[in-house]
C-alpha cells in the first residue's frame, strides 16, 4: 500500500497546500477516519518545527510530543478535531479547532486546560451488564450508568490520565455550537432551533450569531463547546 497521499485529494480539513507538490504523507489508520491530518504535516507544515520526515522521527522519539495525554511516536499518527497536543519540552500547548473553511487549526492553550478534550457522542448503545456504552466522533468509546443523562450529540469534556468525565453540554436550544463542516466550518453561534426533519433524512439547525447573521447547517455538523474552547479566553 503507498505510503503518500495526493495533495489535490486530501480531505478539506487538512492544513496543506494542494498545488505547491504533487503528493504530501497518508495518515495510518486511527482516530478520525479520513479526515485525520498526519502528524508529520502539524509539525513539518504548520508548526514547522520539522524540516523532514526524519527530523520528526527523532523529536518524537524524545517521548516529548503527547496527543490526548499519551506519547506519539508515529509520525502518520492522524491528528483530528478536538485533539489535545503537547510539547512538553516547549511547554506549549494545543487545541484542534476547526478553522475557517473547514480547515483544523491549532489554538493555544494552558497546560491546565492540555489536560482534557471534548468529545461529541455520536452514539449511545447499552451492553450487557447494565452499562451504557458512549462512543465519541473520534473513535473513543467510554461506559456510563444506564441511568446517565448523556444523550447523543450532546459533547462531553474527558480527562487524558483516567477518561473521567469532567463537563457536559446537552444538546438543546439554547447551547453553544460550532460547526465543524460544510460552509459554515469554523463559525460558533447558539442553537436558535433544531427542526426535526421526518424520516430518514438529517435533522437541520439553526444558530443564531452576535452579527446578527446566523446560519443554518444539518444536525451532523455542529459540535455543542464551552466558552473556553472557542480560544477567546486566551
Amino acid at each position: 500500500m503507498t505510503k503518500h497521499q495526493k495533495r489535490l485529494s486530501v480531505p478539506k480539513s487538512w492544513p496543506v497546500e494542494r498545488k505547491t507538490e504533487t503528493f504530501t504523507v497518508k495518515a495510518d489508520a486511527g482516530p478520525h477516519g479520513e479526515a485525520g491530518v498526519p502528524l508529520l504535516i502539524v509539525l513539518r507544515d504548520v508548526l514547522e518545527y520539522a524540516d523532514s520526515r526524519k527530523e520528526a522521527r527523532y523529536a518524537l522519539n524524545q517521548d516529548n510530543v503527547l496527543i490526548n495525554g499519551k506519547a506519539v511516536s508515529d509520525e502518520e499518527r492522524p491528528v483530528g478535531m478536538f485533539d489535545i497536543l503537547a510539547f512538553t519540552e516547549r511547554e506549549e500547548y494545543y487545541r484542534v479547532f476547526p478553522g475557517k473553511g473547514g480547515r483544523l487549526a491549532l489554538t493555544p492553550i494552558d497546560e491546565e486546560s492540555a489536560g482534557s478534550k471534548l468529545g461529541k457522542i455520536v452514539n449511545k448503545q447499552h451492553i450487557p451488564g447494565g452499562e451504557v456504552q458512549l462512543t465519541l466522533h473520534d473513535g473513543q468509546t467510554l461506559t456510563v450508568d444506564e441511568d446517565s443523562e448523556y444523550g447523543g450529540n450532546d459533547s462531553i469534556v474527558v480527562a487524558n490520565d483516567d477518561d473521567e468525565i469532567v463537563a457536559h453540554f446537552p444538546y438543546q436550544e439554547g447551547e453553544l455550537v460550532t460547526a465543524v463542516a460544510g460552509a459554515h466550518a469554523g463559525d460558533i453561534g447558539r442553537i436558535e432551533e433544531i427542526q426535526i426533519t421526518p424520516g430518514s433524512s438529517e435533522n437541520n439547525v439553526i444558530v443564531e450569531q452576535d452579527d446578527g447573521d446566523g446560519f443554518e447547517t444539518v444536525e451532523e455538523y455542529v459540535v455543542v463547546i464551552d466558552e473556553n474552547f472557542t480560544g477567546d479566553d486566551e
